[in-house]
C-alpha cells in the first residue's frame, strides 16, 4: 500500500524531516511496491502477465486447433512471454530485448502464428509506463519493421494488402501500447507532484507556525522581562526606603509601602492580561497602558523610587501602529529600569519625536558614565538584547552607550507603520 507523503511523529530518523514542536515532518516519496489507487503494483503485474499469457494462449488455439509437439512449444513461449513480465518494472530493458527476440525464435521455429505486434504488447506498455520509452519505440519498430521484411521476402501476402492491412494493424497496436504506458506515468507523476506540493505546503505551514511560535515567545519573554524587572526594581526600592524609615519617619514608610502596593497591584493586572492573552490569543485583552501615553506613568514611578525623570513626547496618538506604541514603551520602560538599578544617576530624560517618518526615541541619564547594562551589571546585557530584539523585528535598529557629554544613551529608531 501507498505510504503517507507525509507523516508526523517524534523522533523519526528521516533525512527529509523537518523538526516542529510535536516531532518531525517527514516528506517521503511513494513507495516503489505501491501501485495506482493503492493497489499493490505486484498484483497488477500478475494480472498483466496472466492476460498476456491467455491472450496469446488463444492465438495459438485458434491457429493450431489440437495439441501436439508443436503447440506444446508454442504454448511454453506464451509462459514465457507472460513471466517476463513480472520483471518488467525491475528489468525493463532486459525483458524488452527478450521479448523481442523470443518473438524471432518463435517464428524462427516455424511455430503457429499469433502475429508480430500482439505478443509484445503488454511489454511495450510496461516499458513505457516505468520510463524507457526509446527502448519502447525502438523495440516495438524493429517488430514491425522485420515482421514486414519477412512477409515480402516469403511472399505470404500481396504488398499492396501487407502496407494497407498488416503493417498498418501492427503500427496501431504498438503506438497504442506505447502510448497507454506514457499516459499511465503521466498521470502518476502529475499525481506524485500534486502530492509533494501538498507535503511541501504542509510543511512550509509547520515551519511558518514555528517562526510565528517562537516570536511570541521571544514577545512574551521581553514583555515578561521589561516589565516584570521594572516592578521589582520599583518594589525593592521603595522596600528599602520603607526599611530605613521605620522607627524614624512613619510617613516616608507609608508613602513607600504604598508604592510598593501600587506596584503590585500594576503588575499583577500585566500578568493577567498576559495569561489571558495566552490562553485565548483572540481574546480582547487590555492594553492600552502600554502606550507612549502611559510613559508618565513610568516617569512618576521612577521619580517615587527617587529618580527624577523628564518626558518630552512629541508624537500624535495616531500616527503609530499599537504594535510600535507598545515596543517604545517596553524600550522606555527597560531603559529606566537599569538606570534605576545600575547607572546611579541622579536624572534622566526620555525624549520621543518624528522625524524623517520614523519615530526616534532617546534615554539619557546623568550617571558617572558606566553602561546602564554593561557587562558588570548583573541582567542588564539581557535587557539591552531584549530592546535590539523588539526594535529589529519591527524593522528599526536601537544602540546604547556612553554620551558626549557623559551618562548613558540609549538611541531607538521605529517605524511608524508595520511593514504590510
Amino acid at each position: 500500500m501507498e505510504r503517507p507523503l507525509v507523516s508526523s511523529r517524534r523522533g523519526w530518523p528521516v533525512g527529509n524531516g523537518i523538526p516542529t514542536l510535536t516531532g518531525v515532518l517527514d516528506i517521503r516519496e511513494p513507495a516503489p511496491g505501491a501501485g495506482v489507487a493503492g493497489v499493490d503494483r505486484r498484483l497488477t503485474d500478475a494480472l498483466l502477465a496472466t492476460t498476456q499469457t491467455l491472450m496469446v494462449a488463444l492465438l495459438i488455439a485458434a491457429a493450431r486447433p489440437g495439441f501436439g509437439p508443436e503447440t506444446a512449444w508454442a504454448f511454453l513461449f506464451a509462459v514465457g512471454f507472460g513471466g517476463l513480465l513480472l520483471a518488467g518494472r525491475r528489468a525493463p530493458r532486459l525483458v524488452l530485448a527478450l521479448t523481442v527476440l523470443g518473438i524471432f525464435a518463435y517464428y524462427i521455429l516455424d511455430l503457429p502464428g499469433i502475429g508480430i505486434a500482439l505478443p509484445a504488447v503488454a511489454v511495450l506498455y510496461r516499458a513505457a509506463e516505468v520510463g524507457v520509452l526509446g527502448w519502447a519505440v525502438v523495440a516495438g519498430s524493429a517488430l514491425v519493421a522485420v515482421g514486414a521484411v519477412a512477409q515480402v521476402a516469403q511472399g505470404f501476402q500481396p504488398t499492396t494488402y501487407l502496407i494497407g492491412h498488416d503493417l498498418l494493424t501492427n503500427l496501431a497496436l504498438v503506438a497504442a501500447s506505447i502510448a497507454l504506458g506514457v499516459s499511465v506515468r503521466a498521470r502518476r507523476e502529475t499525481r506524485s507532484s500534486q502530492e509533494r506540493l501538498r507535503a511541501m505546503t504542509t510543511a512550509e505551514q509547520a515551519r511558518e507556525a514555528e517562526r510565528r511560535l517562537q516570536a511570541e515567545r521571544v514577545r512574551i519573554a521581553q514583555d515578561l522581562h521589561d516589565s516584570v524587572g521594572h516592578a521589582m526594581s520599583v518594589i525593592a526600592l521603595h522596600g528599602n526606603v520603607a526599611a530605613e524609615a521605620v522607627g524614624r519617619d512613619d510617613d516616608a514608610a507609608r508613602r513607600a509601602i504604598e508604592q510598593i502596593g501600587a506596584a503590585t497591584s500594576a503588575q499583577l493586572r500585566e500578568l493577567r492580561a498576559t495569561v489571558k492573552l495566552l490562553r485565548s490569543p483572540a481574546a480582547d485583552v487590555e492594553r492600552g497602558a502600554v502606550c507612549l501615553s502611559g510613559l508618565d506613568r513610568l516617569a512618576d514611578a521612577a521619580r517615587e523610587a527617587g529618580l527624577p525623570v523628564g518626558i518630552d513626547v512629541a508624537v500624535d496618538d495616531d500616527c503609530l501602529d499599537g504594535a510600535i506604541e507598545a515596543a517604545a514603551y517596553r524600550i522606555v520602560q527597560e531603559s529606566l529600569t537599569n538606570v534605576i538599578r545600575h547607572s546611579g544617576a541622579r536624572h534622566a530624560a526620555v525624549t520621543a519625536g518624528i522625524r524623517d517618518d520614523r519615530l526616534e526615541l532617546v534615554i539619557t541619564d546623568d550617571g558617572p558614565g558606566g553602561s546602564a547594562a554593561g557587562p558588570s551589571s548583573p541582567g542588564g546585557g539581557q535587557g539591552l538584547l531584549g530592546m535590539r530584539e523588539r526594535a529589529a523585528v519591527l524593522g528599526g535598529q536601537l544602540q546604547a552607550g556612553r554620551g558626549k557629554a557623559g551618562g548613558f544613551v540609549v538611541h531607538a529608531v521605529l517605524p511608524t507603520r508595520l511593514a504590510s
